[in-house]
């Protein structure tokens, strides 16, 4: 029996059914050509999603107060936000090949759009709807050219739907040195260009995956082998043959989206010069939280570098992420916390603001990091990073307090310099 609060819904994609008529021997005789699906539910919200509705994030309003237009970043943003709130605890763990609640690409596909709009400023809406055409098409070019594998093997018709994903199409992961590239971490790009992280494939390969199921062609459990190295490709096999050995590479629903946002987090984040075992670390350092005795020095020829990146990114153009941008940055982690991921999210976002000079609001979600921190019964950690990442929470709390009782918050501040100028 289904709830009222879980229904099931397929909404049509629009001018596909016609692509069906080149390969009806896939269907029985009797079946009309069936039209492009994309599958959702409609379910309620979860308790943990809806929390987050009271949370006030600080980019946006510091772009427009700058002058740059956020109305589109802003609509990606809410259609996020739609899509997450639709998880519930327990479909939030379900594995990518078998969910329905969260349209994965979609999601995938409004991170990009309101990355886009931010970073490139562009006054034109990101066409999510043509990228998803384009995913739907990698399915039933599937179809058009393997009619004959419904009657393959379990094993060799996932085999069949890798070569033509890996070999025919040429989907591949990126270089060692290429892998904190845009390109490669963005669902349009990696739909474009062909080469992905390890995460994009992977969502590209079960969204494949399941459009075949939701047309019959697909009649038993799968999942995807999740490579955690830096060459390996995502490769989906038959559940009934799965080991024990294969758990730490399942990808559920929430891996893969917080898997997307960490990606971007790294390769956006403001603090590349040093070599620190964290990204909040690398902030803190350049705060001057924390001893700068063991910080490696960057040289003259990279600082420069970095300054013409930036220049090269203030003008909408491409450039190496190598040294950051901090609106990047704060866009996955505002997100990230939306996701109500790791608590240590808030505190990422907070130095990033401190830095900013948005003290009021990086003292409030250090506040809501500390009590999370405090509500939570794991004993405090021996592990010298977590040492020096405490030492510095506290080094930046009282910094925050000696400027709210200096200034009171009413000093004019310029978040220019980071969101709009970027150095």
């Amino acid at each position: 029996m289904i709830s009222s609060s879980s229904l099931w819904i397929l909404k049509p994609c629009p001018s596909k059914s016609s692509k069906f008529q080149s390969y009806p021997s896939l269907l029985p005789l009797s079946s009309p050509p069936p039209p492009c699906y994309r599958v959702f539910c409609r379910s309620g919200s979860s308790q943990r999603a809806a929390s987050t509705a009271d949370l006030s994030f600080a980019l946006h309003d510091a772009l427009d107060s700058s002058g740059i237009d956020t109305s589109h970043a802003r609509e990606n943003r809410k259609s996020f936000i739609s899509q997450i709130q639709k998880l519930s605890d327990i479909e939030r763990e379900t594995s990518i090949c078998i969910n329905r609640c969260v349209d994965l690409g979609r999601t995938a596909l409004y991170i990009a759009a309101e990355d886009g709009s931010l970073i490139s400023h562009s006054s034109v809406s990101f066409p999510v709807d043509v990228f998803l055409e384009r995913l739907d098409d990698l399915s039933m070019g599937y179809c058009s050219h393997y009619n004959s594998s419904c009657r393959l093997s379990p094993e060799n018709f996932l085999e069949s739907i890798e070569n033509y994903l890996y070999f025919k199409k040429g989907f591949q992961r990126p270089g060692a040195t290429n892998q904190a590239e845009p390109q490669a971490l963005y669902l349009h790009s990696v739909l474009a260009h062909r080469s992905g992280s390890a995460v994009m494939l992977s969502l590209i390969h079960s969204e494949v995956l399941k459009m075949l199921r939701l047309w019959g062609l697909l009649d038993f459990d799968v999942e995807i082998f999740f490579p955690h190295d830096l060459h390996g490709l995502p490769r989906a096999y038959d559940k009934r043959k799965s080991k024990e050995s294969d758990q730490p590479h399942i990808m559920t629903v929430q891996m893969l989206l917080e898997e997307i946002l960490r990606n971007l987090k790294d390769a956006f984040w403001p603090f590349q010069h040093d070599h620190a075992d964290s990204l909040f670390l690398r902030a803190a350092y350049a705060a001057n939280c924390i001893d700068k005795s063991n910080v490696i020095q960057e040289s003259g020829y990279h600082l420069a570098s970095a300054k013409a990146a930036q220049r090269s990114l203030r003008r909408g153009a491409c450039t190496s992420v190598r040294f950051g941008d901090m609106r990047g940055a704060l866009s996955a982690c505002e997100r990230l916390i939306l996701l109500k991921t790791d608590p240590k999210e808030m505190r990422d976002y907070s130095i990033l603001l401190y830095h900013c000079g948005l003290y009021e609001q990086a003292q409030q979600y250090l506040k809501l990091y500390q009590e999370t921190k405090s509500s939570s019964s794991q004993s405090r950690s021996t592990n010298p990073v977590s040492i020096l990442e405490a030492d510095a929470v506290e080094k930046l709390i009282v910094r925050l307090n000696l400027i709210a009782m200096e200034e009171g918050w009413t000093r004019p501040f310029s978040v220019k310099n980071f969101l709009g100028d970027q150095w």
